[in-house]
């Protein structure tokens, strides 16, 4: 047995720990670009107009960072990695927005936040694989 061999059970609690602290950190990092727009709005920097602009450009830079994150710690399948902690910040998004506001989707445009957030995601899948090194032959 050449390789380190991991169950699979171990393995999806790794990959599942892995997306749902990249989900968390998408959302704090999502929470803090929108409070220095919120600031910038407030200084009279940025327009009122773009708020919804600002929000999915805030959605994407959060999966991002949370996708990065959750490639970096699961180390295999960054694609799905990066995708499912764009997903995971999606629905918090939703859930709080949902509880906490009664907002709908449909009012706050749900459909441009889950585009944002799920290309965030595949951004960091993308980006964040690590390139494995050939193995050499013996002769």
């Amino acid at each position: 047995m050449a390789k380190k061999e991991e169950d699979q059970g171990a393995r999806l609690v790794r990959y599942g720990v892995g997306i749902l602290l990249g989900g968390a950190v998408a959302f704090a990092v999502c929470l803090a670009a929108l409070l220095l727009a919120s600031v910038m709005v407030s200084a009279g920097t940025l327009s009122e107009k773009i708020t919804g602009q600002i929000t999915t450009a805030a959605c994407v830079l959060g999966a991002f960072a949370g996708g990065l994150l959750a490639v970096r710690r699961c180390g295999a399948r960054a694609l799905v990695v990066g995708l499912a902690a764009g997903a995971v910040l999606f629905l918090l998004l939703l859930t709080i927005g949902t509880l906490a506001f009664r907002a709908s989707p449909q009012e706050t445009g749900g459909l441009t936040l889950l585009g944002g957030c799920l290309c965030g995601g595949v951004a960091a899948g993308l980006l964040g694989r690590t390139a494995r090194p050939k193995k050499k032959r013996r002769k």
